[in-house]
C-alpha cells in the first residue's frame, strides 16, 4: 500500500473500523444484483426482479437519511443496531417468499423493510472526519473508503451471482445479510472511535438538505445512481441473452476495477483548484462513458467499455465527499453523506426498474439506452447548480479555513 494510505492507519482504532466498514458495506453491491439473480432464475421476470430491486433502493432512500439524523443525535450504537436487526429481519422474509413462491406483494414488502439498511460508508467516513478533520489526510481517507466501496463492487457482484447460480438462487442474498449483520455489530463495538453524538438542542432543528449545495448534489446524483442501477441489470441481462449469465459478475467487476484503480491514483494526489470545477469535470466523464454501451456487441467488448466507464466513478465520489464537507454543518456531517447515498439509491430504483421494462420490451441492447440518457440528465443537472456548488457554505471553506480556525482557536 502506498505511503500516505499505510499513514493513514496511525491514528488508534482506525484499522478496526475501516475494516468492520468493509465487511458491513459488501451488502451494498451484493443484495441489489442477488436479488435481481434470484429473482429471475426463481421465476424469469426480470421487471419483477428489477421492481424489487428498485424497492430496496427507493425504501434506503427514504429511511436512510432519518437514520442517519439519529445517529448524529445519539450516537452509532444505540442507532444501528435496532436498524440492522429490521433490515436483517426483513431480508429472512424475502428470502422464505421467493423460496415458497408467495405472492408478490410480500415480496415488495420484505424488499421495504431491507430498507433500513444504515449507510456504513457514511458512518466509516464519519470517523475518519472525526480524526483528520482539517487535514489533508482526509482526502487520503476519503480516497480510501472510495477505492473500499469499488472492492466491494468487484467482488460483492462475483460473490453474489456466483453463488446465486453455482449453488441456490438465494445463497447470494443470503450471504449479504450476514455480511450485514457482522459489520454493523463489530463496528458498533468499537466506542472509542464513535463519533461524538450532537443532541437537538445543540445545533437546533432542520435537516442537512437544506443546504442549497447539497441539493444540487443530491438531485446530479439521482441522475446518477440511475447509471448504475441500469448498468448491473441491463449487464446481466446482457450476458444471459448470450448465454454466459455468470460472466456478468466479472464484466461488473471490471466496472469497479477501473474506478477503483482511478482511486487510488486519485488518494496520491494533492490536487488544487475548486473542487466544484473538479466534480462538474467528473460528471460529464461519466455521462460521456456511458456513449460506447450502445454500440455493444459482445462481452469482450462489453467488459473494456465498462472498465474505461469505471475510471470517473471514484475521483467524482471523492471530490462530492469534500463537496459535503464544504456545505454541511458539522452536526449534520453522517445525515448530510448519506443524502448523496441516498440520491444514488433514488436513482439507482430508477434506473434498474425501468432497465428491468426495457429489457422484457426490447431486449438487453436496448436497454444501455437507459444510463445514456441517464448521464445526460446528470450533467444537465450539474451545470444548472454548479453556481451553488462554487460557494461554500460561511465558516465551510475547506481545509485551509478549517486549518486557520484551528490555530486561531488554539492560540486563544
Amino acid at each position: 500500500m502506498p505511503s500516505p494510505y499505510r499513514a493513514l492507519f496511525a491514528a488508534p482504532g482506525s484499522k478496526g473500523f475501516s475494516a468492520a466498514g468493509f465487511i458491513g458495506r459488501m451488502p451494498l453491491s451484493m443484495m441489489g444484483i442477488g436479488v435481481v439473480t434470484m429473482i429471475s432464475q426463481l421465476t424469469g421476470r426480470y421487471g419483477l426482479a428489477g421492481a424489487l430491486s428498485a424497492t430496496i433502493a427507493l425504501a434506503a432512500a427514504a429511511l436512510g437519511p432519518q437514520i442517519s439524523r439519529l445517529v448524529d443525535q445519539y450516537g452509532q450504537r444505540r442507532v444501528l443496531r435496532p436498524a440492522t436487526l429490521v433490515a436483517l429481519t426483513a431480508a429472512a422474509g424475502l428470502l422464505l417468499a421467493a423460496y415458497f413462491r408467495w405472492p408478490d406483494w410480500v415480496l415488495f414488502l420484505c424488499a421495504a423493510g431491507i430498507g433500513s439498511v444504515p449507510s456504513l460508508g457514511a458512518m466509516v467516513r464519519a470517523r475518519w472526519a472525526a480524526v483528520y478533520r482539517g487535514t489533508p489526510q482526509l482526502h487520503t481517507a476519503y480516497s480510501f473508503e472510495s477505492v473500499v466501496d469499488e472492492v466491494c463492487f468487484i467482488f460483492g457482484p462475483i460473490v453474489s451471482i456466483g453463488l446465486s447460480t453455482a449453488w441456490f438462487p438465494e445463497a447470494g442474498p443470503l450471504l449479504a445479510a450476514g455480511f450485514l449483520a457482522v459489520g454493523v455489530f463489530w463496528l458498533t463495538a468499537q466506542r472509542a472511535t464513535e463519533p461524538e453524538p450532537h443532541p437537538r438542542e445543540h445545533h437546533g432543528g432542520g435537516s442537512a438538505l437544506r443546504s442549497r449545495g447539497l441539493q444540487v448534489l443530491v438531485a446530479t446524483f439521482v441522475a446518477t445512481g440511475s447509471i448504475f442501477g441500469a448498468v448491473d441489470v441491463v449487464t446481466v441481462a446482457f450476458a444471459d441473452e448470450r448465454g454466459h449469465k455468470s460472466a456478468a459478475s466479472v464484466v461488473l467487476a471490471l466496472y469497479a476495477a477501473g474506478s477503483c484503480s482511478a482511486g487510488v491514483l486519485f488518494g496520491l494526489l494533492r490536487p488544487s483548484g475548486a473542487p466544484a470545477r473538479r466534480w462538474a469535470l467528473g460528471i460529464c466523464a461519466m455521462a460521456v462513458s456511458m456513449i460506447p454501451l450502445l454500440l455493444v456487441g459482445n462481452l469482450l467488448f462489453l467488459a473494456v467499455a465498462l472498465f474505461v466507464a469505471g475510471l470517473s466513478v471514484a475521483p467524482t465520489m471523492i471530490t462530492t465527499m469534500a463537496l459535503v464537507e464544504e456545505h454541511v454543518p458539522r452536526a449534520h456531517l453522517t445525515e448530510g453523506m448519506t443524502w448523496v447515498s441516498t440520491g444514488l439509491a433514488v436513482g439507482v430504483a430508477f434506473g434498474s426498474s425501468v432497465a428491468g421494462w426495457v429489457i422484457d420490451a426490447a431486449g438487453a441492447r436496448a436497454g444501455y439506452g437507459v444510463p445514456a440518457v441517464s448521464g445526460a440528465v446528470a450533467v444537465a443537472v450539474g451545470f444548472l447548480g454548479y453556481r451553488r456548488l462554487s460557494r461554500p457554505a460561511p465558516g465551510r471553506g475547506g481545509f485551509v479555513e478549517q486549518h486557520s480556525e484551528r490555530e486561531e482557536r488554539h492560540v486563544a
